[in-house]
């Protein structure tokens, strides 16, 4: 079950930071591994990022891969959720018996199991940082000993650098909800929110070989960083999303344009 899943049906109960929660998960405990059968895990931008780069793949051959394709429920962003494999029981493609082959670059939604946070299926922006457990039937991790707090859970995990990569991507999902109805994004900049996104190696190609940079005015020491960095390439595809959607950032076409 994935935590930021807008069909999952939950009541959740409200975890905030100082939360305290018993589990714990080991290859020896019975359901070891049944957490990645028959997900549902929308794949965020540092995702992507840390998995292509382990893998040693291109954008497009990591989407090609393991992802599908989807749109977001209320407002219509695309997004990709991970392919599972056609063994039985639909496997994620990356877990062995021994656990996940990828884990040191395991998505945040894996991060942050058995917690969901709640950016991706709330609509109110108060409730954006509260967290609830995701409880599934089968998982015996919390008849474990092992207590925590949410903020220690956070830590341990490692999920502080996917949310601050994330945070950029999330804000403009929160923001387009409050979009009204009629208000509809172009496919081109539907188009654009998906290479900033997720295929950050097509997304250099249009910076540096359109006529990206004839239109903004981009300083020297960004445009250096952004030729190596994906991550650096994500967080200005964002901040570029955030001018062309709401018109707020520091993005500036240059003097010299014709553009509308």
């Amino acid at each position: 079950m994935n935590p930021s899943d807008e069909n999952t049906q939950l009541e959740p109960i409200r975890l905030g930071p100082e939360s305290r929660f018993t589990f714990q998960c080991h290859k020896d405990i019975s359901c070891f591994t049944q957490c990645c059968k028959g997900i549902s895990i929308i794949l965020t931008p540092y995702d992507i990022i840390r998995l292509k780069q382990r893998l040693q793949l291109t954008s497009d051959e990591f989407l090609a891969l393991y992802t599908s394709p989807q749109i977001l429920e209320k407002t219509a962003l695309p997004v990709v959720t991970l392919k599972l494999s056609s063994e039985e029981g639909n496997p994620c493609p990356f877990v062995t018996e021994d656990g996940c082959f990828v884990y040191d670059d395991r998505p945040a939604t894996c991060r942050y199991y058995p917690l969901g946070v709640a950016s991706l299926i709330k609509s109110d922006e108060a409730d954006q940082g509260f967290y609830f457990f995701v409880n599934e039937p089968h998982c015996r991790g919390f008849e474990e000993e092992k207590e925590w707090q949410v903020e220690e859970w956070r830590q341990d995990q490692g999920v502080e650098q996917y949310d601050e990569v994330n945070e950029r991507w999330i804000d403009l999902i929160v923001r387009k909800r409050s979009f009204p109805p009629t208000m509809r994004l172009t496919e081109q900049t539907k188009k654009m929110f998906f290479l900033a996104s997720y295929n950050i190696d097509k997304f250099r190609e249009f910076v540096f070989e359109s006529s990206f940079l004839q239109r903004y005015d981009v300083d020297d020491g960004r445009l250096a960083e952004i030729r190596s960095d994906d991550v650096a390439l994500h967080r200005f595809g964002m901040d570029w999303m955030l001018w062309l959607l709401y018109k707020r950032g520091e993005f500036r076409l240059k003097e010299t344009t014709d553009a509308d």
